[in-house]
């Protein structure tokens, strides 16, 4: 199984990912660590990705997502999957699973600002929001709670042990 948090910046998509993947040994993986260099440097500015800039994100995400399926291997994918169609192309083999977190936006702003080293800063939150298309069908958990707690949810959700 890959299992795929997805959320705006801020939703703690990092922090839950990587706890989820610690608990059942799974590696994690960070999708801002697949982007090319021209998308965060736009993003360090405070400007918005278009599709075309995604474009080759989602393809590599797509093919690491493929390569853990072709070797009958599990992982976590913390990747903010704003639209459906950005989520239509990591679903590439039923062992694909998304979760959501979603917050207040005030709380993700806080959290932004908080922020201390990475490029996703807290003006690209705006542009975010409007580009989220929240997903249907699939188990989204508020973010107030304690990471540990929201773990526990998606591990239940999904039959995780």
């Amino acid at each position: 199984m890959v299992v795929v948090v997805t959320g705006v910046a801020g939703s703690g998509k990092t922090t839950v990912g990587k706890l989820l993947a610690h608990e059942l040994g799974w590696p994690f993986f960070d999708a801002d660590d697949f982007h090319p260099p021209e998308n965060v440097e736009k993003m360090r500015r405070g400007i918005g990705l278009t599709d075309a800039d995604r474009e080759p994100w989602l393809e590599a995400l797509a093919a690491r997502i493929r390569a853990l399926a072709a070797a009958g291997e599990s992982g976590v994918l913390a990747c903010s999957a704003l639209k459906e169609s950005y989520r239509d192309r990591l679903a590439v083999d039923p062992a694909v699973r998304f979760v959501h977190l979603t917050g207040a936006p005030e709380l993700l702003r806080k959290r932004l600002e908080g922020r201390k080293g990475h490029y996703a800063h807290a003006d690209l939150l705006d542009s975010q929001l409007a580009a989220l298309e929240p997903p249907s069908g699939v188990p989204t958990f508020d973010v107030a709670p304690p990471p540990e707690a929201i773990v526990a949810e998606i591990r239940k959700a999904l039959g995780l042990p």
